[in-house]
């Protein structure tokens, strides 16, 4: 068995060179605990990682760091992924423990921990904020004012504030017209907590929406500590884009000070860069799910727009690696996706593809699901 073992100094300094560098977390998802610290590396389960490896690390060439739990199966993972063509697979001697026992650890992750974004954005835009408490009281007086919440659909279906309606983050602008006909309503953008409120919130204010938009302090959580009892189930969520919806969406991204920076590629090009041996791309369709399982293009992988914002490291493994957002061809959610993802000095180009039509009966009845 050949040892493929290196020690965290040695990690620390790769961390810190500049060129591409896949991690990859072993842990368990329990204790991987959703964001990823310290390191935000792409959790893949020591139990998923021989057959999903080539989805989250798609040039065998790229140097991959195996980090487990302390148990030591990384070391035997990279030795069976170096005799399968991954040259330059390697494994953190001692995993996390020794990782953060080192010293090393501080400032050097993949990405920026959501909340900590957000509060960065929150700080810079001044994001307009409302609490639980101010909400029920608008209601109550009978304000017109919708709660949209922007988490997946399984997250609003577990939980939500009452009454709203869920819209997913990178469909914000796409659904809108069709979800507030009238600008005269307050919108309020919900989550579990802090960071898709606010993003959701300041997208709708960087679009140039002409409606009054603030984002609901601590969403869920404080609804709860409130003593209030939250709504469960699939109550209420947008329906199928429409031509007029399309052309809010279109109108409104274009207003986006990031609308001219974004380069677009064509199909080719973005194979072509796929099929780079010497630089990492991910093909990255930022779709609904339901539209993904319908129909995409071989060889690219479904991460939901919202989810990417919040956490990119969900899917994108290699440090440096080139970020094709795919999208249909207005573009809207893939624009408001770069947006963000931006800011985060990622290399961004957008593909916009002519997908079948999802048949409108069929996305309804996805919908009501």
């Amino acid at each position: 068995m050949t040892d493929r073992s290196i020690d965290s100094r040695t990690f620390a300094k790769w961390l810190d060179d500049g060129a591409e560098l896949a991690i990859l977390d072993l842990r368990s998802k329990e204790d991987h605990t959703g964001y990823g610290q310290p390191l935000f590396g792409k959790n893949l389960p020591a139990d998923d990682l021989l057959e999903q490896i080539h989805l989250y690390v798609p040039r065998k060439g790229v140097r991959t760091v195996l980090v487990d739990g302390g148990d030591g199966r990384g070391a035997d993972f990279a030795s069976t992924l170096y005799d399968q063509g991954w040259e330059h697979i390697h494994a953190l001697t001692g995993g996390f423990p020794a990782w953060l026992e080192s010293g090393e650890a501080p400032g050097r992750a993949l990405d920026i921990a959501g909340k900590d974004f957000s509060l960065a954005v929150k700080a810079e835009r001044n994001t307009p904020a409302v609490t639980v408490q101010e909400l029920k009281e608008r209601r109550e007086k009978g304000e017109d004012i919708i709660v949209i919440d922007t988490r997946t659909v399984p997250e609003f279906t577990r939980n939500h504030v009452p009454g709203a309606v869920n819209i997913p983050a990178a469909e914000l602008l796409l659904r809108f017209s069709e979800t507030v006909p009238s600008a005269e309503t307050q919108i309020v953008v919900s989550c579990a907590g802090l960071p898709r409120a606010i993003l959701g919130a300041q997208t709708l204010i960087d679009a140039g929406v002409a409606n009054n938009v603030a984002y609901l302090e601590d969403g869920t959580a404080a609804w709860r500590r409130a003593g209030w009892e939250l709504e469960e189930g699939l109550t209420a969520k947008y329906g199928p884009a429409t031509d007029e919806s399309r052309q809010f969406g279109r109108d409104h991204v274009a207003k986006f000070s990031t609308a001219d920076r974004i380069p677009t590629i064509d199909l080719e090009t973005a194979q072509q860069w796929a099929a780079d041996p010497e630089r990492t791309t991910y093909l990255l369709d930022v779709r609904t799910p339901e539209e993904y399982a319908a129909g995409h293009i071989p060889g690219t992988l479904s991460s939901e727009g919202g989810q990417l914002v919040g956490l990119s490291s969900r899917t994108i493994a290699t440090r440096g690696a080139r970020i094709v957002l795919i999208d249909d061809l207005d573009g809207i959610r893939a624009q408001t996706v770069a947006h963000w993802l931006s800011r985060r000095n990622f290399e961004i180009a957008i593909l916009r593809h002519a997908f079948a039509p999802v048949d409108a009966q069929a996305e309804r009845a996805t919908i009501a699901a």
